[in-house]
């Protein structure tokens, strides 16, 4: 009889893939990536934040050039400390997963940034959050990819999914 262990660790497998499978990457500050904003649009993160729905599993990457990018509290955020982050990074790539719902404070590192704008908070919602309220917007016509650089991640899973699914009777029967 053939084990029952490696169908059961093969599901789990395909349960944490079908979790991820919606995530979506976004990448802040598109092709300019995370630099500091003109001071005409100190708040140009901010915007660009409310205009796309974050939920819990995707991820943001931030792509810059001798600076740093910090996860901090609120009244870190507030006042641009940068003393006792979250999270730090200042690898010139960086992605950060959100991995709960609630409201994420990024700042950088470098000093004087934040205070010039750069700066931004990322508001997350769980899987099961209402849509957002208001009147229904018309149906949008077809567009051209965000110009946040989003990208739906589902072609890779699906391919995995599909490969562990055509193994497992293999694994099942034994060999």
């Amino acid at each position: 009889m053939a084990s029952l262990v490696p169908p059961v660790l093969l599901l789990a497998l395909l349960g944490a893939l079908c979790r991820r499978a919606g995530a979506t990457a976004f990448e802040v500050g598109g092709d300019d990536g995370w630099v500091v904003p003109p001071a005409s649009d100190v708040d140009t993160y901010n915007q660009w934040a409310s205009k796309n729905r974050f939920i819990v599993g995707d991820s943001v990457h931030f792509k810059y050039k001798k600076d740093s990018v910090m996860v901090v509290t609120e009244d870190d955020y507030n006042h641009c400390r940068a003393e006792h982050p979250i999270f730090f990074s200042n690898n010139g790539e960086t992605e950060v997963e959100l991995d709960r719902p609630g409201p994420f404070y990024f700042i950088s590192g470098s000093t004087g940034h934040c205070e010039r704008g750069q700066r931004m908070v990322i508001k997350v919602i769980g899987h099961d959050a209402p849509p957002p309220s208001g009147p229904p917007s018309p149906p949008a016509p077809p567009s051209p990819p965000h110009p946040s650089g989003a990208a739906p991640r589902t072609i890779v899973l699906a391919g995995a999914i599909a490969a562990a699914a055509m193994a497992l009777p293999v694994i099942v029967h034994g060999v």
